[in-house]
């Protein structure tokens, strides 16, 4: 069979792989059916994503079909379509013990540290598989970035009595956005990007939005929104070292400011005038809990989550390789494309 290949920065290659045999004790084998590409699938074609790794079968939001099971594989049958939770945690290091599989201390993410889903068949632990009968391959394969953002707002906690500011209107941050409703908190989005913000207006109902200039405007322009009050959550879903230095000065007095891009760069901020003056709150949040992902579930399936307008572009397997370098370009409107397996 054929599988998509990132051999190096820039360069996507077809290369035959083998098909996976029998499923092991507590292994699936899964047939893939769609594969969402996602910031991390960018910046590994672009080489600037730190945990990459080359050469590499991308993939990691993924929706698929049960097509075997080894021993001992009870949450799962053949014939039942799944999303996938693609962070491959040990069990065993302090942080697996303590239930925080998301930052297992060991963790291989599918498409990054290990190989992924843009291949026809994929092995695969079956307790990394949550069914979802009810669900189209499509919105399957957007539960993982759905569960990103859903994970970055647990790490914030907001409150129906609170000020919500999400910055970057990515998948990420609009993913962030749409938990933050359910939460009943105000919601702000600010983004540099104009036609990123009107899209969220029209398609996604977004009333509030803030044209970000990357100056001590942005702070100034969220004071007179907010009668000074600021924002009690500041979500920075952008990876600009930039943009995370500036954040803070977002925050509410005793706000809480949550990192969910990621940079390679050094963040910079004043301690005491800022930080420590409002005794603010800084929280990472990394990958997402197998909780996160059946909330996700019930929530598509009871429609207070709607995927169909997240999904800008549909790409055959076949055309990825020669279309992918066009998704990274700002006159490609792309929200989230979503790539179409063949059947086998």
């Amino acid at each position: 069979m054929q599988a998509l290949v990132l051999e190096k920065p820039g360069s996507f290659g077809y290369q035959d792989v083998a098909e996976p045999g029998a499923p092991g004790p507590g292994e699936a084998v899964v047939r893939v059916e769609a594969v969402g590409i996602c910031g991390t699938d960018y910046g590994g074609f672009r080489g600037t994503m730190p945990y990459f790794s080359y050469p590499r079968i991308p993939g990691h939001e993924l929706s698929v079909e049960v097509v075997a099971v080894g021993d001992g594989v009870s949450n799962v049958a053949v014939g039942d379509r799944c999303c996938v939770e693609p962070y491959l945690n040990c069990q065993a290091c302090h942080s697996c013990r303590r239930g925080l599989t998301n930052c297992c201390e060991h963790n291989q993410t599918l498409g990054v540290h290990c190989d992924g889903g843009l291949q026809p068949l994929a092995t695969l632990p079956a307790r990394k598989l949550h069914p979802s009968p009810r669900l189209a391959p499509a919105e399957n394969a957007l539960v993982e970035t759905l569960a990103i953002g859903c994970h970055a707002i647990n790490r914030g906690q907001p409150t129906a009595a609170e000020t919500v500011v999400v910055i970057g209107a990515g998948p990420i941050g609009l993913a962030a956005l749409e938990f933050a409703r359910l939460a009943g908190s105000r919601v702000i989005l600010m983004d540099r990007a104009e036609p990123r913000l009107a899209f969220a207006r029209e398609k996604l109902g977004i009333v509030e939005t803030l044209l970000a200039s990357g100056t001590a405007d942005d702070e100034q322009a969220l004071h007179a929104m907010t009668a000074g009050r600021m924002a009690e959550v500041v979500v920075d879903a952008t990876g600009s070292h930039r943009s995370m230095s500036s954040a803070l000065a977002l925050c509410s007095y005793g706000g809480r400011l949550v990192y969910v891009g990621i940079t390679q760069q050094s963040l910079s901020f004043s301690h005491a005038a800022v930080m420590h003056r409002r005794e603010l709150s800084i929280l990472a949040s990394r990958n997402a809990l197998p909780g996160d992902f059946t909330r996700i579930i019930g929530l598509i399936e009871a429609k207070r989550l709607d995927t169909r307008p997240w999904i800008t572009h549909r790409l055959p397997f076949a055309e990825i390789a020669a279309v992918f370098p066009t998704l990274l370009e700002p006159s490609a409107g792309v929200l989230k494309a979503v790539v179409e397996m063949p059947a086998t």
